[in-house]
């Protein structure tokens, strides 16, 4: 009788396990990797970024809206990036900090000098939420 409860409760662990790496690997805007939604999980999506930054500058309409762009586009060139497994890790992340400082640098030409300050202060913190799965640095 003991074997039976015991290889009970160790189904049930395995599945509750399984719910939660499940959850895990779900994006809090969008789609799981692979699903027809165009996201790539660890990848934030140009919302989440332009929100941050939004939040983080203060930034106005005016300026939300030329900065969405620059966005989506580097969320795009960064999916497309981690996607390609013909490059190695280092090219790709080499790739992908290229698309970052590119980005970073059309944005701010939105930018007032208060804000690039701000932005300039933001870079030298950790963001995860930012970067997902993509360890990036400029040192």
């Amino acid at each position: 009788m003991n074997h039976v409860r015991l290889l009970a409760i160790g189904t049930m662990l395995m599945f509750a396990l399984t719910t939660v790496a499940q959850q895990a690997t779900t994006s809090a805007d969008g789609p799981t990797k692979g699903t027809s939604g165009g996201e790539h999980a660890g990848v934030p999506t140009a919302k989440v970024q332009l929100k941050f930054l939004a939040a983080t500058l203060d930034l106005t309409g005016d300026q939300q809206e030329k900065i969405k762009p620059i966005l989506q586009e580097l969320h795009d060139r960064t999916v497309q990036l981690v996607q390609d497994e013909n490059m190695s890790r280092e090219e790709r992340l080499g790739k992908v900090r290229d698309s970052r400082y590119t980005a970073d640098k059309k944005l701010r030409a939105t930018l007032s000098d208060d804000q690039k300050k701000k932005l300039d202060q933001v870079e030298q913190e950790p963001h995860p939420e930012l970067h997902g799965n993509v360890n990036d640095s400029k040192n």
